[in-house]
């Protein structure tokens, strides 16, 4: 059976909270669109809701040719809020987004974010999330949690920035549904003042080794879906 692959950006300010640019919004996520586009392809893009106010445009290019999804209304941690504060940032995040597009996709920023606080992403209108990680100890796979279809992300971004035939025996590992995990700032060259893993592989290779990826499953297969589109057909499966 073909696997699945999702392929994911968490639109962000530059490697926060180690940056303060936007070199990623103005340089980087043109490209990557460009380059999901030249391949027919759709991404799930999650916007925080500022950098959505900030970059418009390309907010709305995600809304009409690939998934706008969320990522907080700013660079939040979920855990360090309250139940109340974490309802009003989501909610606030989604009035925003939903600007640009229609939003049924969350994923918290650092994989941060309480079981508890689940339920308010349903009431919220949100059907799946992504905050879940395989790289950070989760075990479930795919799961519901409080009316929520959780689908985990498969491994950290770093993964895809290393020399394509180290990383390349990563990709044939993955097991199906795989969701990897990609930021802006990561396909422009980012200074080496800032933490190894905020420049490490960073840059137009980072791009370059996004088009292998893609060819790789291509080549093998895989069907390219949204985590709106995986929802869609999980629910087609459950209804039998």
């Amino acid at each position: 059976m073909a696997k699945v692959v999702m392929l994911t950006f968490d639109v962000e300010e530059d490697c926060p909270p180690f940056a303060e640019t936007r070199r990623g919004m103005e340089e980087g996520l043109p490209k990557v669109m460009d380059v999901l586009e030249e391949f027919k392809i759709r991404g799930t893009f999650l916007f925080t809701g500022r950098i959505a106010e900030e970059f418009p445009e390309l907010a709305e290019r995600a809304g009409k040719k690939h998934e706008l999804g969320c990522h907080g209304l700013e660079h939040e941690r979920f855990d360090r809020l309250s139940h109340e504060e974490a309802r009003r940032r989501l909610a606030e995040a989604r009035e925003i987004l939903s600007r640009f597009g229609d939003v049924t996709s969350f994923r918290a920023p650092n994989f941060q974010f309480p079981d508890k606080y689940y339920r308010i992403l349903a009431d919220l209108g949100f059907k799946v999330d992504s905050s879940k990680a395989r790289h950070k100890g989760w075990r479930g796979g795919v799961a519901e949690i409080d009316g929520v279809l959780e689908v985990p992300a498969t491994t950290t971004s770093i993964v895809t920035r290393l020399p394509w035939r180290l990383q390349e025996r990563f990709h044939r590992g993955f097991e199906s549904p795989i969701v990897y995990i990609f930021h802006p700032w990561e396909f422009v060259r980012m200074p080496r003042r800032l933490r190894p893993d905020c420049w490490f592989g960073t840059g137009e290779g980072a791009l370059e080794k996004l088009r292998a990826l893609i060819e790789f499953h291509l080549e093998g297969s895989a069907r390219f879906m949204t985590l709106r589109e995986f929802y869609g057909k999980y629910q087609k499966l459950k209804r039998g």
